[in-house]
């Protein structure tokens, strides 16, 4: 699709004239790469230049990134004071960013992983080392089955791909990741991991604000009963 199209199916979450929350679609990236493809900046920017007639360039500042193959929520800036505003808040982990995946095998009801990461530039992958970030995340089971675990996780720090190599680490590799997981063939299956919820102070008002969006695709499908009931 081209960018006229993903305007169109753009789903706008909250907007103001600081920022515009709205959810990132699966497989689209969230800035430009040396691809080329449709990104998430350049769908937000169409959108904002069509609905208020702007000519010339505008301003959109990213202030966090979800993987390529993530959907879920996206904030992003309509002015560089807020863009300013949030990325400290980010940087201070004042932000809070909760997501969703569907794990191989069978989780504890609750855990932590504390990892230290590292990223490998050149095959932009993960991975263990004792230089590397402290990578932390707490996760709660949501339920399971076909022997796979449905897992609310708790990013507690934002490193490269964090959430995927971590869970591969411990041998619960994310369903259709096949990135970190050698025994799922590459394919355009969607990868199960999806933001589904973000907490932010407004960095004008300083209203808190919170905004949910609980998965969505095929992926997805035969475990909305179980993530409908939960909390």
């Amino acid at each position: 699709m081209n960018v006229n199209d993903y305007v169109k199916r753009l789903n706008i979450l909250y907007e103001d004239n600081h920022l515009i929350v709205c959810e990132k679609f699966v497989n689209v990236l969230s800035q430009k790469d040396i691809t080329g493809d449709v990104d998430m900046c350049e769908i937000v920017k169409a959108y904002i230049k069509e609905k208020y007639n702007k000519p010339g360039n505008v301003y959109l500042g990213l202030v966090h990134r979800l993987d390529r193959r993530v959907g879920g929520v996206m904030v992003f800036a309509k002015t560089s004071k807020a863009a300013s505003r949030l990325s400290s808040a980010i940087s201070n982990h004042e932000v809070v960013k909760k997501y969703m995946c569907i794990c191989k095998g069978k989780l504890e009801d609750s855990g932590n992983i504390c990892l230290t990461i590292a990223k490998d530039e050149k095959n932009n992958v993960a991975y263990f080392s004792k230089d590397g970030k402290e990578a932390k995340l707490n996760y709660k089971l949501i339920g399971t089955k076909n022997n796979n675990s449905v897992v609310d996780v708790d990013l507690l720090t934002g490193r490269y791909n964090q959430i995927r190599f971590s869970f591969a680490y411990i041998k619960h590799p994310i369903l259709n990741d096949y990135k970190y997981d050698k025994s799922c063939p590459v394919n355009n299956n969607e990868l199960a991991l999806w933001c589904y919820y973000l907490e932010l102070i407004h960095p004008v008002t300083k209203k808190k604000m919170v905004f949910k969006l609980l998965p969505k695709g095929l992926v997805w499908d035969e475990y909305k009963q179980m993530i409908l009931e939960y909390k």
